[in-house]
């Protein structure tokens, strides 16, 4: 999520919470106490001690992501993101060793189902099927499941999950401040000794996921098609999830290679936040993680996208309500105008007085709802999209035309004062509230150094959103929300 999103999705959540002057939140947040500690190895620790209850967040953020794939390996950094909770070699297991042993026989396995998938061989194909089945199940007699759930459970821990982004993977949890030690020795050892168990199991887990989330779900349908037409050469277009034919041949001598090269220390941001002491979290940091040696820098990203030269359409059929996605080619989330653009999509759909919604919901009540973002990343080129949910009867060009009408009036007059004061005043109240959940802070502080070097310009960022002009929107959307450099999308009835 890039800082538009964040500071601004905080902000509406807290409008309700009496604020402070913004540049005195401002520097409140670059006045936390958080020590920064870098490791011999390349591991950023980030340690933000806070009274009050007795918890502590950890956020682990590795700079790996979507964008990092190439064709043939779309979908290995979230399936990562899955195999990444099986287990080590002491933890999750009766005998690694004889795991192992299957796990040589079901990999050549795979090799011979790949090439009889090639040949068209069905019957090979289904026998081969059936015997990385039985190797699976013979393996699962050795594995203890869900253990490194079932011990962070049982020590008290909250919310243990994991995300992938375009740009990163990131592991999450919260525990009693008392058991914090337990998390630096089970992360240690995740990250120097996993094991890829129950294997193509857990990829049938990821391939039904996608089945679920995009093959079957007109909205997931919608959003990919879109990207894939807006993006035609920058991996921004290509599906975090993967695509179904990559995620079927993924080996896991492939995911366990990129695992060792890409996730080293070097690639990773700890934040800890919450009741501890600073002294004693860097002495755990350097006593189980300084040792992990170091890996790879990800890939570079090369490719650049290539200037839009016409308005670009595509449509998707489905038997389910319609839906609209219009997306407009802008700088990164890091470029100069990147607050002017969320100061932009704020004016236009950021809460119950914003001009598309007042128009669209609640005047000619013509959508459910109509919502802007940026995305799908931060740290390239990228899209300023519009998504809209159109009444039942109401027409999509109709919608389409009246979000269009009133982007020519944006452009023609500019925001208003009143408008611009009033996301100011949801950022004031937001700061309040973002300032009041560790693992909150815990996320931005991790975010922003793995992206910008520095966990402080997550704060720095709520400044430049203040001094954003109307003039500054208005020249940001005549330049960029032009005809010639959007790409729509729709959702239709098949026959419609």
């Amino acid at each position: 999520m890039n800082h538009a999103a964040v500071v601004l999705a905080t902000a509406i959540a807290g409008a309700g919470v009496g604020a402070t002057p913004l540049l005195a939140q401002q520097s409140m947040g670059e006045r936390l106490p958080v020590r920064e500690v870098v490791l011999e190895n390349g591991m950023t620790v980030l340690v933000l001690p806070r009274e009050g209850a007795p918890t502590v967040s950890f956020v682990v953020r590795f700079g790996v992501g979507g964008v990092h794939e190439h064709l043939g390996t779309t979908g290995i950094a979230h399936l990562l993101e899955h195999m990444l909770f099986k287990g080590t070699n002491s933890i999750g297991t009766r005998d690694v060793a004889a795991e192992r042993r299957l796990f040589v026989q079901m990999d050549a396995t795979h090799d011979t189902l790949l090439l009889a998938r090639a040949a068209a061989d069905a019957s090979r194909v289904s026998a081969l099927e059936a015997r990385i089945e039985m190797l699976e199940d013979s393996a699962r007699a050795f594995v203890l499941p869900n253990e490194l759930d079932r011990i962070l459970t049982e020590a008290g821990a909250r919310g243990m999950n994991a995300t992938t982004s375009s740009e990163a993977t990131t592991y999450f949890v919260e525990l009693p401040a008392n058991r914090a030690e337990l998390w630096f020795a089970l992360e240690s050892d995740r990250m120097s000794r996993p094991v890829f168990r129950e294997f193509y199991t857990e990829r049938n887990v990821v391939i039904e996921e996608r089945r679920m989330r995009v093959e079957t779900e007109p909205g997931g349908l919608l959003y990919e098609a879109h990207l894939a037409s807006a993006f035609t050469m920058h991996p921004y277009g290509v599906p975090v999830v993967g695509y179904m034919s990559d995620l079927q041949t993924l080996s896991r001598r492939d995911v366990e290679a990129y695992y060792r090269r890409f996730y080293g220390p070097d690639n990773a941001v700890v934040a800890v936040v919450g009741d501890v002491d600073p002294d004693q979290v860097e002495g755990w940091a350097r006593q189980y993680f300084a040792d992990i040696p170091r890996g790879e820098a990800p890939p570079p990203v090369l490719a650049v996208e290539p200037p839009q030269r016409g308005e670009r359409r595509v449509t998707v059929e489905w038997d389910a309500e319609p839906r609209l996605r219009i997306g407009w080619h802008v700088p990164s989330g890091l470029d100069d105008d990147a607050a002017a653009i969320a100061m932009l999509g704020s004016v236009l759909t950021g809460g119950r007085t914003s001009r598309l919604h007042r128009r669209l919901v609640m005047d000619e009540q013509l959508v459910t709802g109509v919502y802007a973002s940026t995305g799908p990343g931060t740290l390239f080129p990228q899209l300023f999209q519009i998504d809209a949910i159109p009444r039942s009867g109401r027409s999509i060009e109709l919608v389409e035309a009246a979000i269009y009408e009133e982007i020519e009036r944006l452009v023609a007059t500019g925001p208003e004062e009143r408008e611009l004061e009033q996301v100011r005043n949801q950022v004031e109240a937001g700061n309040v509230r973002r300032m009041t959940s560790n693992l909150g802070l815990a996320f931005q502080i991790a975010d922003s150094q793995s992206l910008l070097g520095d966990w402080r310009e997550t704060f720095r960022w709520s400044e430049l959103l203040d001094s954003v002009a109307a003039e500054d929107v208005r020249r940001i959307a005549a330049r960029y929300l032009v005809e010639s450099n959007r790409t729509v999308a729709v959702l239709r009835r098949p026959g419609s």
